[in-house]
């Protein structure tokens, strides 16, 4: 059983839920099914856990359908990912029927709990082409994009162009990402729970844990990048920076820390990468974890000096706000979403380069007065701007303008 819903006012004030109780009641026993590629690993996940029982506690009939399918789905899918996100990436038709025949054999498993939904939220591009499957489907269907798609490889958004377009509304995470379409489309960034167990505030000797279960030096300063061994989170210019600041600053310890998702198949390769880059300095920590060290994970981040996610190509980067939350700077690459969370010198440092995430390393365990300055402003941003109840705010908000759409007003 996760928190309930009133178990939130402490953090974001009873008027916060009051407004969610009536944003609700009208869609009362609506029918929300939420439908994406994994159940475990990745943000998309991870909001989904929560946010489908919050819902559900308000009164929808709401409920979770992940699709699966076999490697070549999983081969495609993740180089359809890598060309939204930009990479000439070409996908050949082999792959691509087997993405198509994979939605085709979920579709008929899903076809029960899809055609009679109210509305459908159908995440990111794996399971796109499910709508097309439903020609008898009730409901109103929304296409959620989670990735940067700003530039995308053009041929292959040309493709699953064809699958979005027949849907009744899009949602992006920023205004940059989105895509030209011939219907609604809103901007809603992601979210994190505070409550979760990867986020809320832990007792000092759950922190301690972690310093001797991974051989950390709690008198050292420690930076830590959180995510998947995924290229576009450029773990490897996070150990360039790690070298460049150790140099001058022999004291550092780094930790990179993820685990894997089953839909991205490119992980195991991507952690090689960086064990070979990292060599055998005793000061360097790359963790495997399980999906569900999700405590770990937060006293991690809260034993760090510095978070980092220098990602290269990034949809919004909830570990950005992980870190944030748990009042630390962050240093985060100057891309897709992380943009709309770090500010310069105010809530982290964005950064382009190596160099650049080393020189605000340095500048930052220099100034050990701007570290906490910096982590109460990005705190009490994410609790303005970035935690789960905004989140089921504005899909409230979006059903409710979708289902009453020939209505002038809507009573509250």
């Amino acid at each position: 059983m996760g928190p309930t819903i009133d178990q939130y006012i402490d953090i974001v004030g009873k008027e916060t839920i009051t407004h969610l109780r009536e944003l609700a009641a009208p869609l009362a026993g609506m029918k929300v099914v939420h439908v994406n590629s994994t159940r475990v690993g990745g943000g998309v996940a991870e909001i989904l856990d929560r946010l489908v029982p919050l819902m559900q506690e308000l009164g929808l009939d709401c409920s979770w359908e992940v699709i699966s399918g076999k490697d070549d789905f999983y081969h495609c899918t993740k180089s359809m990912h890598n060309a939204l996100q930009g990479n000439a990436v070409p996908i050949g038709k082999h792959y691509l029927d087997e993405f198509e025949r994979t939605n085709v054999e979920n579709a008929e498993q899903l076809r029960g709990a899809l055609t009679d939904a109210d509305v459908v939220f159908i995440h990111d591009p794996q399971p796109a082409p499910l709508l097309r499957q439903m020609p008898d489907r009730k409901g109103k269907w929304i296409w959620r994009c989670h990735i940067d798609v700003s530039k995308p490889y053009r041929p292959v958004w040309k493709y699953l162009r064809q699958f979005v377009v027949e849907y009744d509304a899009s949602v992006f995470s920023l205004a940059g990402f989105a895509q030209q379409l011939p219907h609604q489309m809103y901007l809603i960034p992601p979210s994190i729970d505070p409550l979760s167990a990867k986020n809320r505030t832990l007792p000092q000797n759950e922190v301690d844990s972690v310093y001797d279960e991974f051989d950390l030096d709690r008198n050292r300063p420690i930076i830590t990048q959180i995510s998947r061994y995924d290229r576009f989170k450029d773990p490897i210019g996070v150990l360039e920076a790690y070298k460049l600041v150790k140099a001058t600053m022999p004291e550092l310890q780094l930790v990179l820390a993820g685990g894997g998702a089953t839909d991205d198949p490119e992980g195991e390769a991507v952690l090689a990468e960086v064990r070979d880059a990292a060599g055998d300095d005793p000061d360097v920590h790359i963790l495997l974890l399980p999906p569900d060290a999700h405590t770990k994970i937060n006293a991690l981040q809260r034993a760090s000096s510095i978070v980092l996610q220098k990602s290269i190509k990034e949809g919004f980067g909830l570990t950005v706000t992980e870190g944030m939350w748990k009042s630390k700077p962050v240093i985060g690459g100057d891309t897709g979403g992380i943009r709309l969370q770090i500010f310069d010198h105010h809530t982290g440092f964005r950064v382009n380069t190596p160099e650049g995430a080393a020189m605000r390393i340095r500048y930052l365990l220099k100034n050990p007065n701007h570290i906490e300055r910096i982590g109460d402003k990005a705190k009490e941003f994410v609790r303005n701007n970035f935690l789960l109840t905004r989140h089921l705010r504005e899909y409230l908000s979006l059903m409710l303008a979708l289902v009453r759409g020939d209505s002038e007003r809507v009573e509250l």
